[in-house]
């Protein structure tokens, strides 16, 4: 009988040689070849030898029984037994992994929004109020030159944005991207891009706040709290809506004399506070912010996904929510409404259409924005400078510190970066985008998983008529 190679552990470095050779004089009609062992925490420093002809895999000579090969590590146990433990404990790693981001991470950081919009159910919500405030969102005798109304930047056939990077008021005609200058002369923009008021209800409910309403952030430099607050800033804003009608100091109780002036509105005022004498400022931000409340959309595929429908989003929008928190983006961007409504520093540029830089509430912080209904209200960020998902993913990669493809080098970086505002420099970017990994594959499920977020199911009425006698939406003619 022949006799059978035998599998042959390597000596010392210096023994390599006489091994080589003793191993060829013993078997003359075999073909041998050196082989290193791959490169595993296992299999450090070891060596051996197999015939050519036996080389599907290096580890294992095929010409001895299986089981009667020992590891060539101190251990004695077979090399079944130990690949076996390493594909065990490789498998049991991979679902720890797949358990905690798939569940522990997305139901403890993101969640469904309520079925309800809060503030609904209060009496600041009452269907005669609700309705008051709808004619006077749609009703531009609010604005100074009696051409601009609420709706005429918050339209619903853009989701309740105007589908621009910066909103035209007063002195412009036209609507959403076709509004331009009602004269020859161009008007100055506004500047800073008009957010969806869809889901406004629950401004400020986060992760660790239940979001009451009367101290919810509002506008992108947060300057004001509660929706009845936010509701009289753009009348006494001279490029939204004021314009040289009157001063800022005088615009709110000149709209509110207009109103006591049309016998309609003492009557819906009444109504609404069942008070004879309720035209007033108060009321006024009362009566927007209970019909802004209404506009919810609380049942995007990714609510109805995270109430127990798993077959509301589909395998890549699962995939690219996955990703989604991987990469960091629920830092910010978290809860029910994908925000924590607090500012940070990203160094975001400056549209061009801008007369002069915008440093937001200070230092170039603006307040993190909802994701709801991302993928119905482009432009994106606080001056709509991208048009696209994707170039706003292209920018953080750019400023996630080195950890994307845009980024250079690591840690906290000095040189000017393409694509971010000159004016911000990179120590005074917010910390949280050291935590970005943007590198890899992934955009596309990311993207499609933004719009999971999306509900184009909410309230879209509009008024045929409004007390003033005025055109409804203000000079929206298209």
């Amino acid at each position: 009988m022949s006799q059978q190679p035998t599998l042959r552990t390597a000596e010392p470095f210096r023994h390599d040689r006489e091994i080589r050779r003793q191993t060829r004089a013993d078997f003359p009609d075999q073909s041998w070849r050196w082989r290193r062992r791959p490169r595993h925490p296992f299999n450090k420093g070891l060596k051996h030898l197999t015939p050519c002809s036996h080389t599907r895999h290096p580890r294992f000579n095929p010409a001895i029984p299986l089981a009667s090969q020992k590891c060539h590590n101190t251990s004695s146990r077979p090399l079944d037994t130990l690949v076996a433990m390493r594909v065990a404990f490789a498998f049991g790693l991979c679902l720890i992994a797949g358990v905690l981001t798939t569940t522990t991470m997305t139901e403890g950081r993101l969640a469904a929004l309520p079925r309800q919009a809060i503030g609904v159910t209060a009496a600041g919500s009452a269907p005669a109020r609700v309705a008051l405030g709808r004619l006077l969102f749609w009703d531009p005798v609010l604005s100074g030159n009696r051409d601009v109304a609420c709706a005429t930047c918050h339209h619903p056939d853009f989701a309740y944005s105007d589908g621009r990077d910066l909103s035209l008021g007063t002195n412009a005609v036209g609507l959403g991207p076709a509004r331009r200058s009602a004269g020859a002369q161009p008007i100055v923009p506004v500047r800073r891009n008009s957010p969806t008021l869809v889901n406004v209800a629950f401004n400020g409910l986060t992760l660790d706040k239940p979001g009451d309403g009367a101290s919810a952030p509002m506008f992108w430099d947060m300057r004001v709290r509660s929706l009845e607050a936010q509701a009289l800033e753009p009348i006494k804003a001279h490029d939204e809506m004021r314009g040289d009608a009157y001063t800022e100091r005088d615009a709110v109780s000149a709209v509110v004399a207009r109103l006591a002036a049309t016998a309609e509105y003492r009557r819906l005022f009444a109504a609404a506070f069942n008070d004879r004498d309720a035209v007033n400022a108060a009321n006024l931000g009362r009566a927007l912010a209970a019909f802004e409340r209404t506009l919810a959309a609380p049942n995007s595929p990714f609510d109805r996904y995270m109430r127990g429908e798993s077959g509301a989003m589909t395998d890549e929008q699962v995939r690219g929510m996955e990703r989604f928190e991987s990469a960091g983006c629920a830092n910010c961007h978290s809860g029910a409404m994908f925000s924590d409504f607090a500012p940070h520093v990203l160094g975001v540029p400056d549209n061009p259409a801008l007369a002069e830089s915008d440093a937001g509430a200070g230092a170039y912080a603006f307040r993190t924005p909802s994701l709801r209904n991302v993928g119905l209200t482009a432009p994106y960020m606080h001056d709509g400078v991208f048009s696209s998902l994707d170039e706003v993913l292209t920018f953080y990669r750019r400023v996630s510190f080195g950890r994307g493809r845009g980024g250079r080098g690591r840690g906290r970086l000095t040189v000017a970066v393409r694509g971010v505002n000159p004016n911000v420099s990179r120590d005074t970017m917010d910390p949280l985008l050291r935590q970005l990994n943007m590198r890899g594959r992934g955009q596309r499920e990311l993207i499609s998983f933004l719009h999971a977020l999306d509900d184009p199911d909410f309230d879209r009425a509009v008024p045929t008529r409004v007390p003033s006698g005025l055109q409804v939406g203000g000079r929206i003619e298209r």
